[in-house]
């Protein structure tokens, strides 16, 4: 039965509400992450958060009867915890140590570029003159955000430098996930892999994070950050996420992806005093309209499609 176009217009607007939800709480991610990686060191509080996520996504997990799913699949599930979980979570809380909020979450708007990349190295993808145009914006912009120093961070070159190849770096991973899922885990239930990839990286960084713990017990306010990441930045806004993809379809859920950095250079100015320049803002929108591009978000008019080689045979 089809609905009313006041119907359509309030499932509509309810949607566009939770893309702006998770969009935000994604974005308030990095902010938890300054604020807990100092008290935690990058390590210790990698495995945490793994071991408080695992815990937390468990019980949805069983309560969904996907624990044999789990275990049937845990060879590639793994692999997840390391990609996804475990390598993401060191590499972005050591970059906390020394770039601001607000600059983790435009690097991080990166990861449609590589997953578009990758898809094409890896798994022979076709790329069209927009998606290459989209990766060369993207890229682009990259390049001008971490080319002046001043606008990058406080501390020496090295370190700034260093802190944004580790963002990078984990949008990378995310990228190299993203193919690797749709490929050899596509009939698994996401659930299924969250939970079993948070488990796996809770594993892997046991013994680390117990040989790094501080020695001094970090304070409440790096906990509570600890716990909102946990709680709502892993667990409730990807559930969230997968409905909306249900819902929606996975290139419309997955233009929340384009309002996280706004959020998190909203989040880093308010609560820690980030500064934001129109540099930075002005690097953001050439990175996010090539993004856009590559997921053919946006089209260039006019433009027909330019296969590369190979193409012809997929």
């Amino acid at each position: 039965m089809e609905t009313t176009d006041a119907a359509g217009a309030a499932i509509r607007r309810a949607d566009a509400g939770q893309l702006v939800l998770v969009a935000a709480i994604w974005g308030a991610s990095y902010l938890f992450i300054r604020i807990a990686a100092p008290a935690f060191g990058p390590v210790a509080m990698a495995g945490a958060r793994a071991l408080l996520a695992a815990l937390m996504m468990l019980p949805l997990l069983l309560w969904q009867g996907l624990g044999g799913t789990a275990l049937r699949h845990w060879k590639g599930i793994a692999l997840v915890g390391v990609t996804n979980v475990a390598l993401p979570f060191l590499l972005f809380n050591f970059a906390a140590l020394a770039i601001p909020a607000g600059l983790s979450s435009i690097l991080s708007s990166t990861t449609p570029l590589f997953a578009a990349l990758i898809g094409a190295i890896w798994l022979g993808e076709a790329l069209t003159v927009q998606r290459m145009t989209g990766l060369a914006i993207g890229f682009a912009g990259v390049l001008l955000l971490v080319a002046d120093k001043v606008h990058l961070g406080q501390g020496p070159l090295w370190q700034t430098l260093a802190a944004s190849v580790a963002c990078l770096a984990a949008t990378m991973l995310y990228g190299f996930t993203g193919n690797f899922t749709r490929r050899y885990l596509a009939h698994v239930p996401p659930v299924a892999v969250a939970a079993g990839s948070q488990v796996a990286a809770a594993a892997l960084l046991a013994m680390p994070m117990a040989v790094t713990w501080p020695d001094t017990m970090p304070s409440t306010h790096a906990w509570t950050a600890l716990l909102a990441l946990c709680a709502l930045c892993t667990t409730f806004a990807y559930v969230l996420f997968y409905g909306m993809v249900a819902r929606l379809g996975a290139s419309r859920a997955m233009s929340a992806l384009f309002l996280i950095p706004a959020f998190g250079v909203l989040w880093g100015g308010l609560f820690l005093d980030e500064p934001f320049t129109a540099r930075m803002a002005a690097c953001c929108g050439v990175i996010l309209t090539g993004c856009a591009l590559t997921m053919g978000l946006v089209k260039l008019p006019g433009w027909r499609r330019a296969p590369v080689a190979g193409e012809a045979s997929r």
